[in-house]
Protein backbone atom coordinates (compact mmCIF):
# COMPACT_ATOMS: atom_id res chain seq x y z
CA UNK A 1 0.00 0.00 0.00
CA UNK A 2 2.14 2.55 1.15
CA UNK A 3 4.77 3.78 -1.04
CA UNK A 4 3.28 1.82 -4.26
CA UNK A 5 -0.70 2.47 -4.61
CA UNK A 6 -0.51 5.41 -2.75
CA UNK A 7 1.93 8.31 -1.75
CA UNK A 8 2.20 7.94 2.35
CA UNK A 9 6.02 8.12 2.90
CA UNK A 10 6.20 11.66 3.05
CA UNK A 11 3.74 11.08 5.97
CA UNK A 12 5.43 8.39 7.57
CA UNK A 13 8.77 10.62 7.14
CA UNK A 14 7.01 13.71 9.63
CA UNK A 15 5.44 11.30 11.67
CA UNK A 16 8.75 9.37 12.40
CA UNK A 17 10.69 12.76 12.71
CA UNK A 18 7.85 13.78 15.01
CA UNK A 19 8.26 10.77 17.61
CA UNK A 20 11.68 11.20 17.51
CA UNK A 21 11.91 14.76 18.37
CA UNK A 22 9.87 13.70 21.21
CA UNK A 23 12.08 10.61 22.32
CA UNK A 24 14.97 13.56 21.88
CA UNK A 25 16.83 12.46 18.74
CA UNK A 26 17.25 13.78 15.11
CA UNK A 27 15.58 11.71 12.16
CA UNK A 28 16.93 11.42 8.30
CA UNK A 29 16.04 10.24 5.36
CA UNK A 30 18.68 7.27 5.61
CA UNK A 31 16.75 6.47 8.53
CA UNK A 32 13.18 6.22 7.30
CA UNK A 33 15.31 4.04 4.11
CA UNK A 34 15.89 1.55 6.59
CA UNK A 35 12.28 0.76 7.80
CA UNK A 36 10.86 0.70 4.45
CA UNK A 37 8.24 -1.56 3.76
CA UNK A 38 8.77 -2.93 7.12
CA UNK A 39 6.52 -3.57 10.44
CA UNK A 40 5.43 -1.22 13.06
CA UNK A 41 7.35 -3.20 15.32
CA UNK A 42 10.63 -3.17 13.85
CA UNK A 43 9.93 0.61 13.60
CA UNK A 44 9.39 1.16 17.02
CA UNK A 45 12.56 -0.86 18.22
CA UNK A 46 14.62 1.30 15.54
CA UNK A 47 12.88 4.86 16.82
CA UNK A 48 13.58 3.78 20.74
CA UNK A 49 17.19 2.57 19.91
CA UNK A 50 18.01 6.23 18.47
CA UNK A 51 16.03 7.79 21.96
CA UNK A 52 18.21 9.64 24.03
CA UNK A 53 14.27 9.68 26.34
CA UNK A 54 13.08 6.49 27.38
CA UNK A 55 9.06 5.75 26.72
CA UNK A 56 7.40 2.31 26.78
CA UNK A 57 7.11 0.34 22.91
CA UNK A 58 3.30 0.64 23.31
CA UNK A 59 3.11 4.03 23.77
CA UNK A 60 5.33 5.04 20.60
CA UNK A 61 3.38 2.94 18.48
CA UNK A 62 0.06 4.70 19.49
CA UNK A 63 2.31 8.05 19.08
CA UNK A 64 3.02 6.65 15.57
CA UNK A 65 -0.39 5.78 14.72
CA UNK A 66 -2.05 8.20 15.78
CA UNK A 67 0.35 10.83 13.95
CA UNK A 68 -0.41 8.93 10.89
CA UNK A 69 -4.03 8.97 11.34
CA UNK A 70 -4.31 12.52 11.85
CA UNK A 71 -2.09 13.11 8.49
CA UNK A 72 -4.95 10.89 6.82
CA UNK A 73 -7.84 12.68 8.23
CA UNK A 74 -5.97 15.72 6.52
CA UNK A 75 -6.95 14.59 3.16
CA UNK A 76 -3.13 14.45 2.07
CA UNK A 77 -3.45 10.63 1.23
CA UNK A 78 -2.32 10.84 -2.56
CA UNK A 79 -2.59 7.55 -4.83
CA UNK A 80 -0.17 6.90 -7.43
CA UNK A 81 -0.28 7.07 -11.28
CA UNK A 82 -2.05 3.73 -12.61
CA UNK A 83 -3.17 2.38 -9.49
CA UNK A 84 -6.74 2.78 -10.22
CA UNK A 85 -6.86 2.02 -13.35
CA UNK A 86 -4.74 -1.23 -12.31
CA UNK A 87 -7.09 -1.81 -9.75
CA UNK A 88 -10.48 -1.53 -11.52
CA UNK A 89 -9.01 -3.74 -14.72
CA UNK A 90 -7.99 -6.87 -12.03
CA UNK A 91 -12.23 -6.18 -10.06
CA UNK A 92 -13.43 -6.29 -13.97
CA UNK A 93 -11.29 -8.79 -15.19
CA UNK A 94 -12.89 -11.14 -12.46
CA UNK A 95 -9.25 -11.94 -10.86
CA UNK A 96 -8.92 -12.52 -7.30
CA UNK A 97 -6.93 -10.06 -5.56
CA UNK A 98 -6.07 -8.69 -2.19
CA UNK A 99 -4.14 -6.27 -0.24
CA UNK A 100 -0.89 -6.85 1.82
CA UNK A 101 0.53 -4.42 3.64
CA UNK A 102 2.51 -4.17 6.47
CA UNK A 103 0.69 -0.83 7.92
CA UNK A 104 -1.52 -1.53 10.84
CA UNK A 105 -5.25 -2.05 10.35
CA UNK A 106 -6.58 0.92 11.93
CA UNK A 107 -4.22 3.03 9.34
CA UNK A 108 -5.12 0.92 6.20
CA UNK A 109 -8.60 1.51 6.76
CA UNK A 110 -8.11 5.19 6.79
CA UNK A 111 -5.98 5.25 3.74
CA UNK A 112 -9.05 2.84 1.95
CA UNK A 113 -11.48 5.15 3.15
CA UNK A 114 -10.25 8.29 2.01
CA UNK A 115 -9.20 6.94 -1.10
CA UNK A 116 -11.91 4.71 -2.30
CA UNK A 117 -10.11 2.11 -2.87
CA UNK A 118 -11.28 -1.16 -1.86
CA UNK A 119 -10.10 -4.98 -1.64
CA UNK A 120 -12.12 -8.52 -1.39
CA UNK A 121 -9.54 -9.28 0.80
CA UNK A 122 -7.11 -7.33 2.92
CA UNK A 123 -4.21 -8.41 4.82
CA UNK A 124 -2.20 -6.15 7.34
CA UNK A 125 0.51 -6.31 9.63
CA UNK A 126 -1.92 -6.41 12.56
CA UNK A 127 -3.21 -10.03 10.84
CA UNK A 128 0.36 -11.82 10.72
CA UNK A 129 3.02 -13.18 14.02
CA UNK A 130 5.52 -11.96 11.34
CA UNK A 131 5.45 -8.82 8.49
CA UNK A 132 7.55 -8.65 5.52
CA UNK A 133 9.79 -9.43 4.91
CA UNK A 134 8.57 -13.06 6.18
CA UNK A 135 6.57 -14.38 3.28
CA UNK A 136 3.33 -15.40 6.04
CA UNK A 137 1.59 -12.39 4.75
CA UNK A 138 1.47 -13.37 1.20
CA UNK A 139 0.84 -16.85 2.57
CA UNK A 140 -2.20 -15.68 4.28
CA UNK A 141 -3.57 -13.45 1.45
CA UNK A 142 -3.13 -16.19 -0.97
CA UNK A 143 -4.65 -18.62 1.41
CA UNK A 144 -7.78 -16.37 2.06
CA UNK A 145 -8.27 -15.85 -2.19
CA UNK A 146 -8.08 -19.99 -2.43
CA UNK A 147 -5.18 -19.51 -5.05
CA UNK A 148 -1.95 -20.76 -5.09
CA UNK A 149 0.81 -18.48 -4.63
CA UNK A 150 2.65 -19.38 -7.78
CA UNK A 151 -0.16 -18.19 -9.67
CA UNK A 152 0.17 -14.60 -7.87
CA UNK A 153 1.29 -11.71 -9.26
CA UNK A 154 2.64 -9.37 -6.01
CA UNK A 155 3.48 -5.39 -7.34
CA UNK A 156 5.34 -4.22 -5.04
CA UNK A 157 7.53 -1.00 -4.07
CA UNK A 158 10.48 -2.01 -1.49
CA UNK A 159 13.33 -4.33 -1.08
CA UNK A 160 11.03 -6.16 1.98
CA UNK A 161 7.81 -6.48 0.59
CA UNK A 162 9.97 -8.04 -3.02
CA UNK A 163 12.10 -10.66 -0.66
CA UNK A 164 8.28 -11.06 1.73
CA UNK A 165 6.22 -12.09 -2.26
CA UNK A 166 8.93 -13.91 -3.36
CA UNK A 167 9.68 -16.17 -0.42
CA UNK A 168 6.12 -17.25 -0.62
CA UNK A 169 6.74 -18.36 -4.03
CA UNK A 170 4.70 -15.27 -6.10
CA UNK A 171 6.15 -13.35 -9.63
CA UNK A 172 6.66 -10.16 -8.64
CA UNK A 173 6.59 -6.63 -10.49
CA UNK A 174 8.39 -4.03 -8.70
CA UNK A 175 7.77 -0.16 -9.12
CA UNK A 176 10.90 0.64 -6.80
CA UNK A 177 10.02 4.12 -4.65
CA UNK A 178 12.68 5.10 -2.47
CA UNK A 179 14.87 2.10 -2.88
CA UNK A 180 16.12 0.13 -5.84
CA UNK A 181 15.19 -3.15 -7.06
CA UNK A 182 17.49 -4.97 -9.15
CA UNK A 183 15.27 -7.07 -11.68
CA UNK A 184 15.67 -10.72 -11.26
CA UNK A 185 13.56 -14.47 -12.52
CA UNK A 186 9.72 -14.20 -11.94
CA UNK A 187 10.74 -10.33 -11.25
CA UNK A 188 9.73 -7.40 -13.72
CA UNK A 189 11.26 -4.13 -12.71
CA UNK A 190 8.96 -1.18 -14.11
CA UNK A 191 8.86 3.05 -13.45
CA UNK A 192 5.44 3.12 -12.56
CA UNK A 193 1.86 0.81 -12.20
CA UNK A 194 1.32 2.95 -15.21
CA UNK A 195 3.18 0.56 -17.17
CA UNK A 196 1.81 -2.59 -15.89
CA UNK A 197 -2.01 -3.58 -17.71
CA UNK A 198 -3.32 -7.44 -17.47
CA UNK A 199 -1.51 -8.35 -20.33
CA UNK A 200 1.65 -7.38 -18.42
CA UNK A 201 0.01 -9.48 -15.47
CA UNK A 202 -0.54 -12.38 -17.24
CA UNK A 203 2.73 -12.53 -19.10
CA UNK A 204 4.62 -12.43 -15.29
CA UNK A 205 2.87 -15.00 -14.07
CA UNK A 206 4.15 -17.30 -17.53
Amino acid sequence: MDGLLVDTEPLWFETEGEVMARLGAPWSKEDQERLLGGSMDNTVGYLLAKATRPAPPAEVARWMTDGMLKRAAGGRIVVRPGARELLEAVAAAGLPYALVTGSQRPFTEAVLAGTALSFPVTVTGDDVARTKPDPEPYLLAAKLLDVDPANCVAPEDSPNGVTSATAAGCHVVAVPSLLPVPPSPRRLVVPSLSDISLPTLRAVAT
